[in-house]
């Protein structure tokens, strides 16, 4: 059992799942405030709320089946994916497709119990990182680009899915829900260069293409820099259009400058340390500014 749970772990990447899963079940709890605070709504339904995780878990997990079960050459080549259960052959493509599957079908039936949209946007994100995305990567840096759509998905989907079947939506629904999916979008740039900038020579072994440029230079260092001055102004809409107090406008700043400090810093020296500490704070960025967003949030 416990060799099981192992494989499945590196099978659904364990930890993307869970970084999305807590994103979207945040964005809920966001939305749900914001419906409490109009008076559309009594109170959180944490049964919708479980919903939301396991089903998050099961489409995002399938999500990444999918990507091990179409890379499974790419990762033997690759030291940091060598081990996973496929390329190590403790698991066949075939039984990775039925858990791919039925984790898929069951999530996306689990999303659309609380409404359509989140059903419809589960199988969009699926569809576009398996089979956009993922054949991207070796062709053109722009798989980043695509990637970061299925990748800014999961706010939206838990913003929408706080709403159940009840469809009450006001304008600044769609403004927070877009604000909150743009967000997202934006910080995985630099959060994906950062990575790529790490592993770009185990990556260059599967013939991976991310980094702006497709190798460590100058300009890949300052497009990821530039990314995280774009940050900037982006995390600061929350407090510009009202649904979010000063505290979520002056973390969001200071968060946004480090980061934008530490992107400066990679361009500058080019080196292994910087993509490193780039990357890390890409890693408590976002969880920081929902959670902040979360308890800042303003009644409307």
């Amino acid at each position: 059992m416990k060799h099981f749970l192992s494989d499945f772990s590196k099978l659904i990447k364990f930890r993307l799942t869970f970084l999305v899963v807590f994103s979207a079940s945040v964005t809920f709890l966001i939305g749900s405030k914001a419906q409490i605070y109009r008076g559309d709504l009594d109170g959180i339904n944490w049964i919708n709320w479980l919903i939301l995780v396991a089903g998050g878990f099961l489409v995002t997990g399938a999500a990444n089946c999918f990507n091990e079960i179409i890379e499974k050459d790419l990762d033997k080549l690759m030291t940091r994916t060598k081990d996973r259960p496929m390329p190590a052959g403790r698991m066949t493509t075939g039984q990775g497709l039925v858990l791919g599957l039925i984790m898929g079908m069951l999530g996306t039936w689990l999303l659309g119990k609380l409404n359509l949209e989140t059903g419809i946007l589960s199988v969009f994100s699926i569809l576009l990182y398996a089979f956009a995305y993922t054949p991207l990567k070796r062709k053109s840096p722009i798989a980043v680009f695509v990637g970061a759509i299925p990748g800014a998905l999961p706010p939206l989907l838990g913003y929408l899915a706080s709403f159940g079947g009840a469809k009450q939506f006001i304008p600044m629904d769609y403004t927070i829900a877009g604000i909150l999916f743009l967000i997202q979008f934006v910080w995985q740039f630099p959060h994906f260069w950062a990575i790529a900038w790490v592993l770009d020579e185990d990556y260059s072994k599967a013939g991976f293409r991310l980094l702006p440029t497709t190798k460590r230079d100058k300009i890949s260092a300052f497009i990821t820099f530039l990314s995280t001055l774009i940050l900037i102004p982006v995390s600061l809409l929350p407090t510009i259009y009202g649904f979010g107090g000063y505290y979520i406008g002056g973390v969001s700043l200071i968060a946004s400058l480090i980061f934008a400090w530490l992107g400066f810093k990679l361009w500058v020296n080019m080196d292994l340390e910087s993509a490193r500490k780039v990357m890390f704070c890409s890693f408590f960025y976002l969880p920081l500014v929902q959670l902040v967003l979360l308890f800042d949030l303003i009644a409307k």
